[in-house]
């Protein structure tokens, strides 16, 4: 049997320490896209939401200067907050007890009243979003990472004569189509929603509310009709 001798156990006990240490550093910096916020949730993904649909096209090469000619409301929007885009899933509002119009003023609607720090606030700028083509009739999905279920979400759509190029959202722009009950936990809500007598770029706002606490989530999704 080989002995070692004291000063070699005390090294290799060094080593062994040192490694831990860099391993736990390693773990601690872990980019601020690799892990979304714990308590995020998700979004809607047809007909996907503003910030959700920068992240899809975009979010493997959010430096690409392209963007600015090619999607500049996206740009715009990374610009802004890159960690807000990577976190996608993130836009929610608590306390507001459903009271949603005393919380959340017109022309902030699309980042939830410049909820938190102000990350999203580059949601409410109206411009040349891309959009979504979807007819009349169509079926709002709400994606849920974490399947915590849905109380219930409410889908508004812009009234026709609204124009998303020019004007931040308002309340009183918008018009409720849809009101659901509640859903069980799962990945994906949907629900159906009829808006007659609109063309051209509209956009569609899903309130949902998470059932595990008081998050409400909003979603501004650009279409066109």
């Amino acid at each position: 049997m080989t002995t070692l001798r004291h000063d070699q156990t005390s090294a290799r006990g060094w080593t062994l320490r040192a490694l831990l240490a860099v391993l736990a550093a390693a773990t601690l910096l872990v980019t601020p896209w690799s892990t979304p916020t714990a308590s995020a949730h998700g979004s809607t993904a047809d007909p996907v939401s503003r910030n959700y649909a920068c992240w899809q096209r975009w979010g493997s090469d959010f430096q690409n200067p392209a963007m600015a000619q090619e999607d500049p409301m996206c740009w715009q929007a990374w610009q802004h907050d890159t960690n807000a885009m990577w976190n996608w899933n993130g836009l929610y509002r608590e306390g507001t007890g459903g009271n949603f119009q005393a919380f959340i003023p017109d022309n902030t609607l699309c980042s939830a009243g410049q909820t938190g720090d102000g990350r999203y606030n580059s949601m409410d700028n109206p411009g040349a979003w891309k959009t979504s083509q979807i007819s009349t009739n169509f079926t709002v999905d709400v994606y849920d990472q974490a399947r915590h279920g849905a109380d219930y979400l409410h889908v508004y759509v812009t009234k026709q004569g609204y124009n998303a190029q020019t004007d931040a959202l308002d309340w009183g722009d918008l018009e409720l189509r849809q009101s659901t009950g509640r859903y069980a936990p799962g990945e994906h809500y949907t629900t159906n929603v009829s808006a007659p007598g609109r063309s051209g770029h509209h956009v569609v706002y899903t309130i949902w509310k998470a059932s595990h606490a008081d998050q409400i989530y909003f979603f501004c999704s650009d279409v066109t009709f």
